[in-house]
């Protein structure tokens, strides 16, 4: 092998390791997984280049990260944001109203919870890393400037210095934590309160979404309604209607979703460090098919936000059939924590 072969093998298996973290680092930039991928892929490839003058004076790590946020600020040169129905500013929709479709807005995407697991990891950095990839939480950074954004990831969530920071972005300190402090603000307008984001880790919490399948499943409307919270919000991009309280979101449920004859089933996964459920609608005959994901917010008492996906590309990231025998849906409940 020669000098130049075995520096790239080095990096090749060095960098590995850090593919995940900056796919979801990316993903925090870009609030969609498949530019995530894009870009990652784009990361590799000029580090791979420049290796052989990589000096050392910051960890791989760090100088990974460099790249990747560089990669992402001038991905954004040319990008709109990606909201949620909920982010762009309209009222909620009238229930007995047909849901408006927009298939042009590039929505946010959910992000599978797997990638966010690593080896060796103390379970206070998986938490950390849960609550930094929310759905609420990575819609609201949507709203920052892209400056405004990479310094608040850098600095709030992955805990670099300010002179880190402005060595980056070819700043001062004193500028990126004047920019810290405007996304700071901005986010404390927009982000929900923490004790509205909490996992379901307690037994309280895993039984209400127990009761939550099985009304789901049972077309249990009035079940249903009872467990969302007063102020609950339900939305499904890429529709820009949405729906606020347990009254508008049961009348949607009674007239759309649970609607349509045959039986329906949820299948637990987990995104963006959050409990989904991935819905399953009778195909004909004996085969039940993947419609959507849902991805809650829960408290220990309620539901407080249900955001539906249905776009086909993202169901294949999460490990979930497009069908399935209705023979085998307690199996695949199983396997998926059920």
């Amino acid at each position: 092998m020669t000098v130049d072969g075995a520096v790239r093998a080095d990096f090749s298996q060095l960098a590995a390791p850090l593919r995940r973290e900056l796919l979801v680092h990316c993903y925090r930039m870009l609030g969609s997984m498949h530019d995530a991928e894009d870009l990652v892929q784009e990361t590799y490839l000029r580090a791979w280049r420049s290796y052989d003058g990589f000096e050392g004076r910051s960890s791989l790590r760090t100088w990974l990260y460099r790249i990747a946020t560089t990669v992402c600020l001038r991905a954004m040169e040319n990008r709109g944001r990606r909201p949620l129905p909920v982010g762009l500013g309209a009222p909620g929709a009238d229930p007995e109203e047909r849901p408006i479709h927009d298939g042009e807005t590039p929505w946010l995407e959910p992000l599978p919870d797997a990638l966010l697991r690593r080896e060796r990891e103390d379970p206070a950095a998986i938490v950390s890393a849960r609550q930094s990839v929310r759905l609420a939480f990575v819609a609201a950074l949507q709203h920052l400037p892209p400056r405004q954004r990479a310094v608040l990831i850098l600095r709030d969530v992955l805990q670099w210095r300010a002179v880190e920071v402005a060595d980056l972005l070819g700043g001062s300190p004193a500028a990126v934590n004047s920019l810290l402090q405007r996304a700071r603000a901005t986010l404390g307008h927009l982000s929900p309160r923490e004790d509205r984001v909490t996992e379901p880790t307690t037994a309280a919490e895993r039984e209400l979404l127990d009761r939550y399948v099985t009304a789901f499943e049972a077309k249990d409307i009035a079940g249903l309604v009872r467990l969302f919270a007063s102020d609950a919000v339900w939305e499904m991009p890429p529709y820009t209607s949405w729906y606020r309280g347990p009254r508008d979101i049961g009348r949607h449920l009674a007239l759309r979703c649970l609607a349509t004859p045959g039986p329906v089933r949820l299948v637990p996964t987990a995104a963006n460090g959050q409990p989904a459920l991935a819905g399953y609608v009778a195909a004909g005959g004996s085969t039940f098919a993947l419609t959507n994901l849902q991805v809650l917010s829960v408290t220990s008492t309620a539901i407080t936000r249900i955001t539906v996906f249905s776009d086909p590309r993202l169901f294949t990231a999460f490990g979930l059939p497009a069908s399935v025998a209705a023979a085998q849906m307690n199996e695949l409940a199983t396997a998926n924590g059920c």
